[in-house]
């Protein structure tokens, strides 16, 4: 006799790597994902109807920051990894990667930094550690073997451009360094890039220009336009195949940047690409103004279709959403003192099925894997990322035919706001399961979730 299952969710399209959609039940145990089995096969304990709904891997959202309040840095208190989980969970995402950046070494609080992110999390979780100091460089090799290997350099950070975050500036010859480490110790590169010495000359010329900054959008661009971009993720890639590490292009937002990360790959870099949800649905002329500001910064709208058009090539590996959950108040001052970056999670398979799979009729098979399989293959996460058997059943139900607009209410990171606030949506995130268990259930957030989400150790493949 076969074994009883958990749950079960039945009646729905589900989405199956290799596959695509098929319509079957999904059986979970202990969990993990039991069985793909025909509809009404299989008998659990629980049967959760999701007839008219698509079921879809949950997104591996390997780009976020967690912080607290103005502070970008690191979670300081459960709350923190608390509501931006929720907000991930609203998105339909299942496991997030969380930048730390600190000038201290890493070791003494990296137990510290999983029990405060489990205490509130709802969702799994890991952490990429930026890299900025000799003592960093250093312990980086225990870093890996606790299930960090992707590590972050900020190429922009030289000199004191580094000071608002409290890291010290680094050079080439850093990166090259960290390269080699990385090489040694089966690690990833995970770079910011932007030449950020062409930046200065660029930004002081455009600031004298426009002191008022009534260029919006428009004038941040021209202060790290696209060849800025461009010519530091060419340096970083080119020395990663120097080395022999790998690298995951992070953020990439320009035609200039993508054709660099494909020139090096043509080359022989081992070189993923990521771009950003924010890249894909605003420019330089949306309305949005200095709430906009991000790093690198929203580009024209050639730029946007250019990475759409990569993605149908299958030029893109993942997206993301580099969410940064500071309150809007750090967007008051306009765009020479707005703080860069803003919230993403809660809406994220909304927007990316909305635009991609609606506005730009892609099929989900070039959107899917990009927030799933791929991400969770790059980054060493294997038991996520897929609906297969013997996988975690980190699961997004999905409603296709939604028709509703983004508010407040909608939203769970305490930031409190979203650039697609009023924007009209065809997709809605209806459940979420977080190891067999629901983190959303019928749009509600459960509140038996928070607390119950790990730190996922990783170890590239």
């Amino acid at each position: 006799m076969a074994q009883q299952s958990d749950l079960a969710l039945r009646g729905g399209l589900a989405f199956l790597p290799g596959v695509g959609l098929k319509r079957c039940d999904v059986l979970i145990s202990d969990g993990r994902i039991s069985a793909i089995a025909a509809p009404g096969e299989g008998d659990a304990i629980e049967d959760v109807d999701v007839g008219g709904l698509t079921i879809l891997p949950g997104v591996v959202d390997a780009h976020i920051h967690l912080g607290h309040g103005m502070d970008i840095a690191r979670p300081r208190v459960p709350k923190d990894s608390q509501t931006e989980t929720g907000a991930a969970a609203i998105g339909g995402v299942t496991t997030v990667l969380s930048y730390v950046m600190s000038p201290e070494p890493y070791g003494p609080i990296f137990d510290e930094l999983c029990q405060i992110a489990e205490a509130g999390a709802r969702i799994d979780f890991g952490f990429h550690f930026v890299i900025a100091t000799e003592d960093q460089l250093a312990e980086l090799p225990d870093l890996i073997k606790r299930g960090a290997p992707s590590a972050k350099l900020f190429m922009n950070i030289r000199g004191d451009e580094g000071a608002r975050l409290g890291l010290p500036g680094t050079d080439d010859g850093f990166l090259f360094r960290l390269l080699e480490v990385l090489a040694d110790h089966n690690g990833l590169l995970c770079p910011h890039p932007e030449n950020i010495e062409v930046a200065w000359v660029l930004r002081d010329r455009i600031a004298a220009d426009d002191p008022n900054g009534e260029g919006g959008l428009a004038t941040w661009n021209a202060t790290r336009p696209p060849f800025v971009e461009a010519d530091a993720l060419s340096r970083a890639t080119y020395f990663a195949r120097i080395t022999g590490a790998p690298v995951h292009a992070v953020h990439t937002s320009s035609g200039e940047a993508l054709d660099a990360a494909l020139r090096q790959r043509s080359a022989g870099t081992d070189v993923s690409i990521e771009t950003c949800l924010h890249y894909l649905t605003h420019d330089t002329t949306s309305a949005i103004g200095a709430v906009g500001k991000v790093n690198p910064p929203l580009r024209a709208p050639e730029d946007r279709e250019a990475l759409w058009a990569a993605i149908a090539r299958g030029d893109i590996d993942t997206i993301a959403t580099d969410h940064i959950h500071r309150p809007v108040t750090c967007k008051d001052g306009g765009i020479w003192k707005a703080q860069p970056g803003f919230p993403g999670l809660d809406a994220f398979l909304p927007v990316l099925l909305t635009y991609g799979h609606d506005h730009h009729d892609l099929p989900l098979e070039k959107l899917i894997p990009l927030v799933s399989e791929n991400p969770a293959r790059r980054m060493g996460l294997s038991t996520k990322g897929a609906l297969r058997p013997g996988a975690d059943a980190d699961i997004a139900v999905v409603d296709l035919k939604a028709d509703w607009v983004v508010g407040k209410d909608d939203l769970g990171t305490d930031a409190e706001y979203s650039i697609y606030e009023g924007e009209r949506m065809t997709a809605r995130v209806v459940h979420t399961l977080s190891r067999g268990r629901f983190a959303l259930r019928d749009g509600a957030l459960q509140p038996g979730a928070v607390g119950r989400g790990r730190f996922v150790p990783r170890t590239l493949i």
